[in-house]
């Protein structure tokens, strides 16, 4: 049977803990709202600028940019962008994307052939001890995200992908969805995706249009710009994402350590009654015998 001591030891320590929860879910909560701003103002751009560009390819062969062009089979490797957080305690949310990245590699790697660009330390960290080869990595972007960050490696991507080097480009990601929910999404940036059918640009009316300059002189300045922005959301997203779940996994553990010290403290008294009645029982046996 544990000591009073060391049980108040124990209450203590673990009142340490749940004030440095509660003040990092105060953080944490504090710039999610600062990012959820962001991503919440980036998004219609991101959509648009890719209906534009689906809208556009439509009336122009993919041979006009080579952003456009589709690898023929065996043409390159698959390139995996990997975006994870620099810090844990944050719950799942860095297992889960590095067992999605773990699937999509198992799932298109064929004799280790795939490549990687990691952001973030924990997916860095996990991936640099396996043999794979890493043409990116970048780490502390998430501590002053800006579009210059996602431009660096956007640039990265797009030269893969001309030079014939990445047969492919795809981003696996946290998606914010809400505070409590975070959705691990596997997008495919390069080639550029088409639209569904039904999708909501399929619903406006099909129209002829005349475009100055011609649509080969907007893919060539439109094009880079869309993957960089598209590369910029995905940081947004996992940057509001990891707020997000360091505020539930914080409010979790700080409401955990109330339950423990409401635990501990209910031993620690049941100790201290147990303690008491034995003395009396001896103060009292003591004077029986004599």
């Amino acid at each position: 049977m544990p000591s009073l001591i060391d049980l108040r030891r124990r209450i203590r320590a673990v009142r340490s803990t749940q004030q440095i929860t509660s003040a990092m879910k105060m953080i944490a909560a504090s710039r999610l709202r600062r990012a959820q701003d962001r991503i919440i103002n980036a998004r219609p751009f991101a959509q648009r600028i890719l209906h534009v560009l689906n809208r556009l390819v439509t009336e122009e062969d993919q041979s006009s940019h080579p952003l456009l062009r589709v690898p023929t089979p065996g043409e390159g490797r698959p390139l995996l962008i990997v975006i994870t957080a620099d810090r844990g305690l944050c719950g799942s949310f860095n297992s889960n994307i590095i067992k999605s990245a773990s699937q999509f590699i198992a799932a298109e790697n064929v004799n280790n052939e795939i490549m990687l660009g990691l952001v973030g330390r924990k997916g860095r960290d996990f991936f640099r001890r396996r043999t794979f080869d890493v043409c990116y990595e970048e780490i502390g972007v998430f501590q002053n995200l800006t579009f210059s960050d996602a431009a660096k490696l956007a640039d990265v991507t797009i030269e893969e992908f001309v030079s014939g080097k990445a047969s492919s480009v795809s981003l696996v990601y946290n998606e914010f969805k809400s505070v409590i929910s975070q959705k691990v999404v596997v997008e495919q940036l390069l080639p550029i995706q088409r639209l569904e059918q039904g999708s909501e640009e399929q619903t406006i009316p099909s129209t002829d249009h005349l475009y100055e300059p011609t649509p080969k002189e907007i893919f060539r300045d439109l094009l880079p710009r869309h993957v960089r922005a598209q590369t910029y959301r995905a940081l947004l997203e996992s940057a509001a994402a990891e707020h997000a779940a360091r505020m539930t996994a914080m409010d979790a553990a700080t409401r955990n350590s109330t339950e423990m010290i409401d635990d501990l403290t209910l031993y620690m008294n049941k100790v201290r009654q147990a303690a008491i009645t034995r003395e009396i029982i001896e103060v009292v046996s003591g004077a029986a015998a004599t």
